[in-house]
Formats: C-alpha cells, sequence, structure tokens
C-alpha cells in the first residue's frame, strides 16, 4: 500500500462509514485508483461457468450498488466484477445509519435493504460497459413487491443482455422475507422463473445463485439438491451473516449483516460442506483478506473468491496483494494452476 492510499483509508475512516464509501467511489472514478488492470500469470488464469479470468479475485456485490464505477473498477487488480443488487424499481433503502464499521473486528455490519437506482438506470450504465472486463450483475427483490420471485427474472430480462453473468441474490438479511426464498420448494420456483428469464435472451449467460452462511446442514444439502437440477452455473458462498459471536466495539449489536474477518470460518464451512455437495464451481466469500485467506478458500472447495469488506481497512492495492500472494502459495505448493488447488485441503473444514 502506497502512502498516499495510506493517508486517504486513514481519511476517509475519519467519516461516517457510508459518507466514505461514496466518497471512495467518488475517488475512484477521477482516477485515483488503480490502474494497471489485473495481475495474471498462466497460474491464475483459471475458467469458471463459461467465463475466462484473468485470475480468481472477484469484487463483491454492494460495492458499486448502481453501477456507476465500471470503467475505474475494470482498471483495478480484480479477475471479475459483481454491481448491484438491481431491483425492478428504484427504492432508497432503510433508513441512515445502516452502515457500521467494526474496525478492531476488521469487519462492517450493513442494514441497506437493497438501496439502488433500479433496473432502469443500472441497465443504461452497463450498455455503456468497458470492454474486456468480465461483469455480472446482483439481482434482488423489491421490498414491496407482491411477488419477490418475479422480481429476480423481470431484472434478468431487462438487464441479462449487458452482462456476463447474473446472480440470484435470496441471501440478503435485509429485505423482510427474501431468506425464505431459500426453502426448497420456493427456491425451486424461483429459479425455474429465473431460467425461464434467461431463455428469451439473444445470448445465454451463466446463473449464479448466492445463499447465506446461515443455513444449517440439512438446508444447505436441500439448497445442493435444488441447484444440481436447476441449470444454474455456480453457486456463491457467502452472502453476510446474523451472527454476532465475539465482537467487540460499540456497534457489535447493530441490526443487519455482519461481513469481514468474522465471517471467515463460518463461510468457508459453507463452502466445504457444499463442495461435497454439488459438482457445481463455487465462489468464495466471507472475510478474504489476504492471499493466504483467498487460497484458504480454494483448498476449501471454491473456483474463485470474492471480497468487499477488506477493501474497507486495506484499500484497492489489497487486491493485487492478494493476487500475487496467492501465485506465489500456488508455486510454493506445487499446483500449475489455481484450478489444481480447488478442494485439496477440504477435509480440514468438515
Amino acid at each position: 500500500m502506497s502512502n498516499l492510499e495510506k493517508i486517504g483509508l486513514a481519511a476517509l475512516r475519519r467519516l461516517e462509514a457510508e459518507t466514505a464509501h461514496g466518497l471512495a467511489l467518488t475517488a475512484l472514478n477521477a482516477g485515483l485508483g488503480p490502474r494497471g488492470g489485473p495481475f495474471t500469470t498462466a497460474r491464475l488464469r483459471t475458467g469458471i461457468a463459461g467465463l475466462d479470468l484473468p485470475n480468481p479475485i472477484g469484487l463483491a456485490a454492494g460495492f458499486d450498488k448502481n453501477a456507476t464505477s465500471l470503467t475505474a473498477l475494470a482498471r483495478t487488480g480484480f479477475g471479475f466484477l459483481e454491481v448491484g443488487a438491481a431491483t425492478p424499481h428504484p427504492q432508497p433503502g432503510n433508513a441512515k445509519p445502516r452502515l457500521f464499521r467494526l474496525a478492531q473486528d476488521q469487519a462492517a455490519i450493513n442494514r441497506f435493504g437493497f438501496n439502488n437506482d433500479g433496473m432502469q438506470a443500472i441497465c443504461a450504465r452497463l450498455a455503456q460497459r468497458p470492454s474486456g472486463a468480465i461483469i455480472g450483475l446482483n439481482l434482488g427483490a423489491n421490498k414491496d413487491s407482491a411477488d419477490k420471485a418475479a422480481d429476480f427474472a423481470t431484472v434478468l430480462r431487462h438487464c441479462g443482455p449487458h452482462v456476463d453473468f447474473a446472480t440470484v441474490n435470496v441471501s440478503s438479511p435485509n429485505t423482510e422475507k427474501l431468506r425464505d426464498l431459500q426453502g426448497k420448494a420456493a427456491l425451486a420456483a424461483l429459479l425455474e422463473g429465473v431460467m425461464a428469464a434467461r431463455a428469451t435472451l439473444d445470448h445465454t449467460i451463466p446463473i449464479f445463485l448466492k445463499i447465506a452462511p446461515d443455513l444449517s446442514h440439512d438446508e444447505i444439502a436441500e439448497v445442493a439438491d435444488v441447484a444440481n437440477a436447476s441449470g444454474i452455473a455456480a453457486i456463491i458462498a457467502t452472502n453476510t451473516t446474523l451472527d454476532r459471536t465475539g465482537l467487540h466495539g460499540p456497534h457489535a449489536a447493530e441490526q443487519g449483516g455482519l461481513s469481514g474477518q468474522p465471517l471467515f470460518e463460518k463461510s468457508t464451512r459453507v463452502l466445504a460442506q457444499l463442495a461435497g455437495l454439488t459438482d457445481l464451481p463455487i465462489i468464495g466469500v466471507g472475510g478474504v483478506g489476504s492471499a493466504e485467506q483467498a487460497y484458504a478458500k480454494i483448498r476449501a472447495g471454491a473456483s474463485a473468491v470474492q471480497l468487499y469488506t477488506a477493501l474497507v481497512y486495506g484499500g484497492l492495492s489489497l487486491v493485487d496483494e492478494i493476487a500475487k500472494g496467492l501465485d506465489d502459495l500456488l508455486a510454493r505448493d506445487g499446483f500449475a494452476n489455481v484450478s489444481d488447488a480447488i478442494g485439496s485441503g477440504r477435509s480440514g473444514w468438515i
């Protein structure tokens, strides 16, 4: 991390968290972020769901909710980007404050509630996306929707022509009854509708499913059964957690989803269990803040990883550090390609 980035991060952390995030996006769009593009080697280049990635380090949904920083983010070190979540209609989300740093825990709690500009505005920005980058969209449902399951298909039909993949997000804890859609029957019906919507697109894109880390073993098995039969291309494990075990500081009891370092072990155990129940590729999310943690998720069964909260504490230069460190770890252990390492340490997580 450069001295300039250290100064910038220190200044942002003195501001209210959501205000700081908005300023970070403004600075990124002004050209103050990394510009070198993703670090890549023969070991890091990989494929997932038909997408060719320069490295397996992705940006998780939520950082660029409204797809306002696509060009700037495409110049950073990420191998792929996920923006959103987008809902059919714009919505303001929950009342502020709704984002809280837990610096001692290298974590954050948010209860945004799918605040976004709506699919029309987001689609217009995606239509102007930079070439060469792998960009996906997280699909969401409006809070006041009478048919939340149908909202996912609606957004996909509208925005699908402009993205490389789309993620069905039924795992946010901040939209009432959304997580209920992870039940076996509800999830099967929802994914059937989404896959039918995908069939109307001019070109086929892979559909991912993002799940919560708070599912029981039996619930994870049910999700795997539905996913295996649905035609989706990958599972993202996991979203934020409602667990508050072992947190510190004045914001530890805030309502919302917890992300960052405290989520690492829980989310990694979920993906390791999933890896034994499906042949679908899994994208590991939750607590990735170092090359060692990215490598651990890959060895637990992930084909790629995503991160977001770690950027609050490590800045965007962290992405290159993780990619380069991962390359070194793969070389150290004799793996010719990241794909060879997938699941090699899964037994330690189950």
